[in-house]
């Protein structure tokens, strides 16, 4: 078992996945680099909310979405700008209601919500952040 504050040891996306023990990461991971022909970066974030390895997908030089490796499930981190606000505001009625209640109380940093989503499972949650990607993508 790897140990995902490790810096000295940049684990494969097949180790984290086994680090999070839960099938939904690596479906998560071959349906975005699938749809958006993207490719993944493992990289080592410092950060002391979120220290540790992480994945992002990025596209065209434009991040998606980051991936932050947990015991049993993942967050992924969405960032929306001033150019996704009108888009993704005229699909959330079309989301889940836990959605809709994390858009609202993301605060806006500089034009942006940084919006933190925590996935377990292939339902309405992993539906709703494959929308925003989409969004964010676009725009």
């Amino acid at each position: 078992m790897i140990d995902i504050k490790d810096k000295t040891y940049c684990p494969t996306l097949e180790e984290i996945g086994r680090f999070i023990n839960n099938a939904v990461f690596l479906q998560f991971c071959a349906q975005i680099k699938a749809a958006y022909h993207c490719t993944e970066k493992i990289e080592f974030s410092s950060c002391s909310l979120k220290n540790g390895w992480n994945v992002k997908f990025k596209k065209s030089g434009k991040n998606l979405c980051t991936v932050y490796p947990r015991d049993g499930y993942f967050t992924v981190l969405v960032v929306l700008g001033e150019k996704q606000k009108e888009a993704v505001e005229a699909v959330l009625q079309e989301c889940t209601p836990e959605l809709r209640e994390l858009y609202d109380q993301t605060k806006s940093g500089n034009g942006q919500k940084w919006l933190m989503i925590d996935i377990e499972d292939r339902e309405e949650m992993y539906e709703d952040l494959f929308r925003l990607i989409e969004i964010r993508k676009r725009h």
